[in-house]
């Protein structure tokens, strides 16, 4: 098994990380590296990006790129650097319980941790971190996941809800989970849509995932009497979402945005408001990361 090490500098480190998710969406690991980052993957020789590909990611950012052979130890160290990740409930929502109509926390959490007794107010989703990106340890993730509580509290309407490059399938299952239906999740990658499909098994949810090219096809209506998706979450980066601005029709009452970079956000959300006519409602931020939620309303 290979170790592929890129090493940034540390002012640049959040945008290397957001293409280089591009070429793993598996995911990477970050550690520090004195006045720099390394962010790094794991693999086969051949099941690694290329040099130039990294290289190209990193741009004037790379300090260094190397390989290493790791020991046989390799999949613990994996699993020591994915734990649970605690979504706080909404204010005001701490107390309510899952089961009373209130919205809970969410616990997300690798299949190796162990099942813990959760509370009434407390919903637990298990995402094996290993084969699609999404794994609520990153802060994009968190903060879309964030907005998505707080958007279930806001109101008990809870429709047809869309989940655009949905990775793992960690926003759609806790929609569903939350009560949103039906809930559909579409992403480009096969692997993708194999972990997501895979995942709402292990935490029996109803959840349809389809293979789908935003760049080449259509999305797909939510059926039945509903005319428009209630919901749409898509945690992308900033081109792509761009991109749905562009092509999505009609307009959702509410729109869950992730994957921006700081100073990104407010690009995208004039670009829902120009083309789809959604205004800004509520704007997250963690580090240098972004989520919006935008709405009809």
């Amino acid at each position: 098994m290979i170790r592929l090490a890129v090493r940034v500098r540390r002012d640049q480190a959040e945008l290397v990380l957001a293409e280089l998710l591009e070429l793993a969406p598996a995911g990477v690991e970050e550690a520090e590296a004195g006045e720099d980052v390394e962010y790094a993957v794991y693999g086969a020789p051949g099941e690694l990006p290329s040099l130039p590909a990294l290289q190209a990611a990193a741009g004037p950012a790379l300090v260094a790129v190397t390989t290493t052979e790791v020991a046989d130890d390799w999949p613990e160290r994996w699993r020591r650097f994915h734990g649970p990740v605690v979504i706080p409930a909404p204010a005001g929502q701490k107390r309510a319980g899952a089961r009373g109509g209130g919205v809970p926390r969410l616990l997300v959490r690798p299949p190796w941790e162990p099942a813990r007794d959760a509370a009434d107010a407390e919903q637990e989703i298990v995402i094996d971190p290993g084969q699609a990106f999404g794994t609520g340890a990153h802060a994009s993730t968190r903060l879309c996941l964030e907005l998505l509580l707080e958007l279930a509290a806001a109101g008990p309407r809870r429709g047809a809800l869309l989940d655009v490059g949905t990775g793992s399938g960690v926003l759609a299952i806790a929609a569903a989970r939350l009560g949103f239906a039906p809930v559909l999740g579409v992403d480009n990658g096969r692997e993708s849509v194999e972990a997501a499909r895979a995942n709402a098994a292990v935490n029996d949810v109803v959840l349809t995932v389809l293979q789908l090219d935003l760049r080449r096809e259509s999305l797909p209506p939510p059926g039945g009497e509903q005319r428009r998706w209630s919901v749409v979450t898509a945690n992308l980066l900033c081109p792509l979402l761009c991109e749905l601005a562009r092509v999505m029709r009609p307009a959702p009452d509410h729109l869950i945005a992730g994957g921006l970079l700081a100073g990104q956000a407010s690009d995208v959300a004039a670009a829902f408001s120009v083309h789809l006519g959604l205004r800004e409602h509520e704007r997250r931020s963690e580090g240098e990361w972004e989520a919006l939620w935008l709405s009809l309303a």
